[in-house]
């Protein structure tokens, strides 16, 4: 059907551009006039010269003639000033009137006003600068706005004429069967792509507004920065402010990082989308998705057909690759932290019941290796060592320690026991005991330093659940550390032990040894524990209660746990009492039904007929009863082997020499000799004695010889009788007790130098050839001929480090004590049970118990058989307690001995292990 281009038709209502236009077959639809959206003007951007005061004349912009007509001239002058200000024309003039104000400083009144006006342009000179990139981004916009409105208004010619057709075609509906449905679905969807198409610009324009709005605002913030510095020099800018915050939120909060770089990822998948979005046909939901899988994979970019969409998808995969590779850099930097971190022993210990252990020191392999052995019986444990050194370095170094930790895990930790967070990071609260190592170097400062870190323990707000054990060098300072630290704190002098020890080692050859298997765990040592099946029994018939362990004392609750070794044989245990023994362990050994002894135990001691005697008693003693009654069952008082004086010779100077001069003092019989021999000069000795606490009138048994010398040096050394001296004690010298190996290597020297000057001096060298065969040296050998000058005196030298007792105990030819181990088996065994402290204070005290070495003749008679219950009981009329014995020619000592029910035969030259009172 012919249609008729004339035919009036109705025109439709008058709308907004982006409102659609009525359906034609409407009756209220009618024509319109199309219609620009905006005036188009137009107006030059660019900025007045300098050089040029007139403006560029352009296209459009109004005519002006330079020459003012007649009647203009005519009129009053305006001053070139305000001419000036308010043509636009004289912009340049403007700026050259501000710096003629701005050196103009002396102006008179009437100027204010356009002093005022140039400081205004002077704010506003920096600002045209960033005009420049601001215009070009409104350009672009404006551009890409014009653009979009001209094929609006394309669309909107088209759908016009659409409708006048769709008008004409409305007439011929009734003559003909053309269905409608299909024309108002056409037109339907042209106003759904037209919808969409308006949707798709406002997120093209929102997209590129958010992407631009941040340089906008930088800028902004830039110029104003400028313009208060300008104005006040000492205020901060907005800029370095900003930055500041920036800083401090990426500093405080540790997933500030990770935040940031999740919302710059979602910020860029969603301005992606949108830009998608505004250059295709797809929808929001798949733009956006394209989006993430251009950021996730920027390979997938290449499919993408147009300008707009490949423009897009490329800025996309750019901000997609600079996201992943500030991903790779954070989750790099998180792992390397982390593994930095437990590298450098920065993380927590998640630990209960461990043993810590603050600071390191030679002693700490050995520490390390008793503490094992003491946790063998429950499966292992867990020790943690925290010192101020890098955490492979301990772990190497322990390591290199070579021995075998039997299940114990030890975790080292790096750190300062000074700060409480690196005590909290080891689990200082949940420790069953803590281990304060004394430092290397001067005594002073090593003991302060253990006073400070006691002080940081003791601050520790939860509490700790164990105790403390303190190693200290000096004496003197052990009164303040208990003082500090109250009931939580057990000392151990190592400094003055070993002293102690070596005093006694010199007294009794072959002691060294037996205090080695008691301090350690590897043989048998002291534990304290409660029986209630013991109670209401005497003392006596405990000590043969144990097949498997040797009791020495009592724990007395109604003392308030007072510790009582070799206690009377009449003492009953009350309820609440706990019974010392020597076992080899705490789980084995138990008591016993009682065994079958002998009825008559006790030795008849046949004693020459004494005469009677009238003895005289001047003055009153507190004691005096027990001198005149003779307890029944103990032996008489001349039973005990009378002392004889003594010769002893120190070689070295000790920090606390005095301490052992006053010990030995009351050691040794009246009328010995202690020579000191070191180089230390003679005059100095006396003021370092005297400064050291030494009160040379109250030594009532020795007398002091000093000789000045240097006992690495031959023909200093043979200037002394060193045959004469019954015990010759080699001191680690102060000089060079801070180097282990130097003071060792000094110790060594001076015991084969000694024992080379004995053994040329030794009468009767062929005669006592007999005594040789004691090591695998021959006869005619060097060592054979020191091990017979051995026979004659005891050296006892104060070995440092462990290495050097291989070489000791191979040759023979001296009674070692090994310093440091014997120091760390005591921390070790009082960080187990801290009770044992008052046992092992009470053995190395001057007063009370210790430990001694007895021939067997004091015991038995010559070829008697008894088994070692009977000769507990035996050594019980002494008022002794026999641990162990060693066997003629036996190298060790047994203490603990298994079968205690077995009759043995004994020889005249076994000797017997017994804690005993001091004489």
């Amino acid at each position: 059907m012919p249609l008729d281009p004339d035919s009036s038709s109705p025109a439709p209502p008058h709308r907004d551009w982006f409102f659609p236009p009525a359906p034609p077959f409407l009756p209220s639809s009618r024509a319109r006039t199309p219609r620009t959206p905006f005036p188009s003007t137009s107006r030059s951007s660019k900025p007045y010269s300098f050089a040029d005061r007139r403006p560029p004349p352009t296209p459009r912009s109004r005519s002006r003639s330079p020459h003012p007509p007649p009647e203009q001239q005519q009129q009053p002058s305006t001053p070139p000033t305000a001419l000036r200000r308010r043509d636009p024309r004289y912009a340049g003039v403007r700026r050259d009137d501000v710096r003629t104000a701005a050196s103009e400083k002396a102006a008179p009144p009437a100027a204010a006003p356009a002093h005022g006006r140039s400081s205004a342009a002077s704010a506003i000179t920096p600002r045209w600068p960033g005009m420049l990139p601001a215009a070009v981004i409104l350009l672009c916009l404006a551009s890409l706005l014009r653009r979009n409105f001209s094929l609006h208004d394309q669309v909107y010619h088209l759908q016009e004429q659409l409708a006048a057709a769709t008008a004409k075609l409305q007439s011929c509906i009734v003559d003909s069967s053309l269905d409608t449905s299909n024309i108002n679905s056409l037109y339907q969807d042209d106003n759904n792509a037209m919808q969409n198409r308006s949707l798709k610009n406002f997120s093209l324009l929102i997209s590129l507004s958010v992407l631009y709005a941040p340089l906008v605002i930088l800028k902004y913030i830039d110029i104003v920065s400028k313009i208060r510095s300008s104005h006040d020099s000492e205020e901060v800018p907005i800029n370095k402010r900003l930055a500041y915050r920036v800083d401090i939120f990426l500093s405080l909060h540790p997933y500030a990082k990770p935040l940031v770089l999740l919302v710059a990822t979602l910020l860029l998948i969603a301005l992606g989308g949108l830009a998608l979005y505004g250059v295709t046909d797809d929808s929001l939901s798949d733009c956006l998705w394209l989006s993430w899988t251009f950021v996730a994979d920027s390979g997938n970019h290449a499919n993408a057909a147009g300008f707009g969409p490949k423009l897009v998808s490329v800025s996309i995969s750019i901000g997609g690759m600079l996201v992943f590779a500030m991903m790779l850099g954070l989750v790099t930097d998180s792992i390397s932290e982390k593994f930095d971190s437990l590298r450098k022993g920065r993380s927590e210990v998640i630990e209960q019941n461990h043993t810590l252990i603050l600071g390191w020191s030679d002693k700490l392999g050995s520490l390390l290796n008793q503490i094992a052995i003491a946790n063998e019986s429950l499966g292992g444990g867990t020790i943690v060592v925290m010192a101020e050194r890098d955490k492979e370095e301990m772990e190497a170094d322990i390591a290199k320690m070579e021995f075998d930790l039997k299940g114990t895990a030890v975790i080292c930790r790096s750190g300062s026991p000074l700060i409480l967070a690196d005590l909290k990071k080891v689990s200082v609260s949940k420790a069953r005991a803590i281990v304060v190592l004394a430092e290397e170097g001067n005594a002073d400062q090593s003991d302060a330093r253990a006073l400070r870190t006691v002080l940081s323990l003791t601050g520790v707000k939860e509490g700790l659940r164990g105790h403390i054990v303190v190693e200290l060098s000096d004496l003197d300072n052990e009164v303040l550390v208990k003082l500090v630290g109250g009931d939580l704190v057990e000392t151990v002098v190592a400094h003055d032990v070993i002293g102690r020890l070596m005093i006694q080692c010199a007294r009794q050859p072959g002691l060294a040894q037996i205090w080695e298997d008691i301090l350690g765990f590897e043989n048998c040592e002291f534990y304290i524990k409660r029986w209630p099946t013991l109670d209401g029994m005497r003392f006596e018939d405990v000590l043969i209660s144990f097949p498997d362990a040797v009791p020495c004392g009592i724990k007395m609750a109604s003392y308030g746990g007072k510790i009582i070794l070799n206690p009377d044989d009449c003492y009953v245990l009350q309820e609440g009492d706990e019974v010392i023994v020597i076992a080899e362990d705490d789980d084995t050994y138990a008591p016993a039904p009682l065994p079958k002894v002998k009825e008559a135990v006790y030795i008849d001691i046949v004693h020459p007929e004494r005469k009677p005697q009238k003895i005289l008693l001047c003055g009153w003693r507190r004691d005096i009863d027990d001198m005149i009654v003779v307890r029944r069952g103990y032996l008489p008082k001349d039973f005990v082997v009378p002392k004889s004086p003594e010769r002893i010779l120190f070689c070295g100077w000790r920090r606390d020499i005095e301490d052992m001069i006053m010990v030995l003092d009351a050691f040794l019989a009246p009328g010995s000799e202690l020579w000191m021999f070191n180089d230390v000069p003679e005059i100095d000795r006396e003021r370092k004695l005297i400064d050291g606490g030494l009160e040379f009138g109250r030594l009532e048994n020795i007398t002091l010889v000093h000789r000045e010398g240097n006992a690495v040096i031959r023909r200093h050394l043979e200037s002394l009788p060193l045959e004469s001296f019954d015990s010759i004690l080699i001191l680690a010298d102060e000089s060079v007790e801070d180097s282990a190996i130097q003071a060792d290597s000094r110790s060594l020297a001076t015991l084969l130098l000694i024992r080379d000057i004995q053994a040329k001096r030794l009468p009767y060298r062929e005669a006592m050839v007999s005594h040789v065969p004691r090591g695998t040296f021959s006869e005619g050998s060097w060592i054979g001929e020191m091990q017979q000058a051995s026979d004659k005196s005891v050296i006892i030298s104060e070995i440092l480090d462990p290495r050097t007792k291989n070489l000791l105990s191979m040759s023979k030819i001296s009674d070692y004590v090994l310093s440091n181990e014997l120091v760390s088996m005591a921390l070790a065994m009082v960080a187990e049970d801290r009770q044992i402290n008052d046992v092992l204070e009470e053995l190395f005290a001057e007063q009370g118990n210790e430990m001694q070495i007895r021939s067997s003749d004091l015991y038995l008679r010559e070829e008697e058989e008894l088994n070692f219950f009977e000769v507990i009981l035996r050594a019980r009329q002494r008022k002794e307690i026999v641990i162990g014995y060693r066997l003629e020619g036996a190298e060790r000592a047994i203490i603990n001995p298994t079968d205690k029910v077995l009759r043995r035969r004994w020889s005249p030259k076994d000797v017997f292990v017994v804690i005993a009172e001091k004489e």
